[in-house]
């Protein structure tokens, strides 16, 4: 599955692919449904400082990009989650590595990846 090219996006890969996770709060989101798909009000209280706007703004665009799928429960109360597609696993798979070198320059952490 690809993503929709974006109007103006730049022809080099890493520009492209950060036009999809651009956003202060896009990578802690795609690190936070790593780990399971969540409802809106459990990944708010995982990303303390992202505010109900941004958050739904973010789980929208990445939506569109195809690296996030919400899933609407048809149940009273109504319930939504939100989890990585395929897409989104080889987003995170990609961002690792970069994990690792602000865990290593960054953070004065250990490369135990």
């Amino acid at each position: 599955m690809r993503t929709a090219r974006r109007p103006g996006a730049a022809e080099c890969g890493i520009d492209a692919a950060m036009e999809v996770i651009g956003g202060k709060w896009k990578s802690s989101i795609l690190w936070t449904l790593n780990e399971r798909p969540c409802r809106f009000g459990e990944l708010r209280r995982m990303l303390p400082g992202v505010t109900e706007k941004v958050l739904a703004s973010h789980l929208r665009e990445m939506e569109a990009d195809g690296i996030v799928h919400r899933e609407v429960y048809d149940e009273v109360p109504p319930h939504v989650e939100y989890s990585l597609t395929p897409l989104g696993v080889t987003l995170n798979e990609a961002l690792a590595p970069l994990g690792v070198w602000g865990r290593v320059h960054l953070l004065g952490g250990r490369d135990d990846h």
